[in-house]
């Protein structure tokens, strides 16, 4: 006869205490979470009441109906962040010619001042505030082609400046019947560009016809006595010529 030897199998036993101590502390934190949401939402509600004078169900209706209205309107007018970013980097990648340091030109015409106005590139930008002209250059995105002052490059723009004024007829230098409230602000126009920008000339002033030609501006007048020196050094009053009507003549004969 074969005897079968059996191996004795020892099995964990759990106490019952330790299961149901186990189980009761479960429900006890899950009891605790439930009445911590509890106390959450009354808070919030009392706090909605509080501050808005709505009833929750009146206020999370309507923070659902403008998150609606915000999603629809982003979707139409708005721009994702794919479409901003191509935007950025080209912006980024378009690099700036660098600055040149500003020359010095002297004297020069309003006429040759309209060749710096920005779009030459190989030249500086210029403007002119009272006759003296200024190196703009860093300022090339108000006042280089396409900025908001552009039409004030090239320019003597007092008139302009001080008038706070876009029009074609004052973009001029003439400040002539100015009031004092305009010419102050054409002096904080002017004190702002002496800060920051740099000065590089002055505008020529055009010489007048008679400056041009050496005559002078004024006649002499007739009546005048004009002295013309003698052989002997000295003056005597010339002949000056009378102006008389033909009755004086007559007289004078009689």
């Amino acid at each position: 006869m074969h005897h079968t030897s059996t191996t004795p199998v020892c099995s964990l036993q759990i106490p019952p205490s330790s299961v149901s101590l186990s189980l009761s502390l479960s429900l006890s934190n899950t009891k605790q979470r439930a009445m911590a949401g509890v106390q959450l939402w009354e808070t919030l509600k009392e706090s909605i009441v509080a501050y808005t004078g709505l009833s929750p169900t009146t206020f999370f209706t309507i923070l659902a109906l403008l998150f609606a209205v915000y999603y629809v309107l982003s979707g139409l007018f708005g721009y994702s962040s794919s479409d901003l970013h191509p935007q950025t980097r080209n912006f980024q990648e378009e690099e700036l010619p660098p600055l040149r340091p500003p020359v010095q030109l002297g004297e020069i015409t309003e006429e040759e001042l309209k060749a710096y106005d920005g779009n030459d590139h190989d030249k500086p930008l210029l403007m002119a505030i009272k006759g003296q002209i200024y190196d703009v250059s860093q300022s090339r995105m108000f006042y280089g082609p396409g900025g908001p002052y552009a039409l004030f490059a090239g320019k003597d723009a007092s008139r302009a400046l001080a008038k706070m004024s876009f029009d074609e007829k004052d973009l001029t230098g003439d400040i002539s019947g100015l009031g004092p409230f305009e010419l102050d602000a054409l002096q904080d126009w002017e004190y702002k560009f002496m800060e920051k920008y740099v000065k590089v000339g002055t505008i020529k002033k055009e010489a007048t016809e008679a400056e041009s030609t050496g005559e002078p501006s004024g006649s002499t007048p007739r009546d005048v006595d004009v002295i013309n020196p003698t052989e002997d050094g000295r003056s005597k009053p010339a002949a000056v010529k009378s102006e008389e009507t033909p009755s004086n003549v007559e007289a004078d004969k009689e």
